[in-house]
């Protein structure tokens, strides 16, 4: 089973949407829920935070249900990832530096080439939903992209 990670600051927006998202598109469009691993985590999260009000109901309004909590990112989640995709070109480089001159480390990527997607950690719930919009958009062609044909 292959292994996809997307990560942010601290697992409790971001990430955590674009995990649902991704597991509905692997279902939905890409048709491979069985076979791809997805999940999500953060380089400065605390676990067992549970995800913001404001990003389970941006899910909600795309018909996406979620649940879990915070993980902190590690070493060997990276390892055993098949494609790391950070939210931040700054995550994509701490992510990095976890794994540093292994094999590992290119496997970590931005999750849209076209720039970071802004936190929305205290924002108003308009600002999640954007956010939930751009990686529903941003998701299935990366996906695509990672785990190849």
């Amino acid at each position: 089973m292959r292994t996809v990670l997307f990560i942010c600051t601290g697992n409790t927006c971001r990430s955590p949407m674009a995990e649902a998202i991704a597991r509905r598109a692997l279902e939905q469009e890409l048709g491979e829920i069985g076979s791809v691993f997805v999940a999500s985590a953060g380089v400065s999260a605390i676990d067992g935070m549970p995800v913001t009000p404001e990003a389970i109901a941006a899910l909600r309004r795309l018909e996406i249900e979620h649940r879990g909590t915070s993980k902190r990112l590690t070493p060997e989640m990276i390892r055993n990832a098949d494609a790391v995709l950070g939210m931040t070109a700054s995550h994509v480089q701490a992510a990095r530096q976890l794994v540093r001159g292994e094999p590992a480390e290119a496997k970590i990527q931005p999750i849209d080439p076209a720039g970071d997607v802004d936190d929305p950690i205290g924002m108003d719930q308009p600002v999640y939903d954007a956010v939930a919009d751009r990686l529903s958009r941003v998701i299935p062609t990366r996906l695509r992209e990672v785990l190849g044909p």
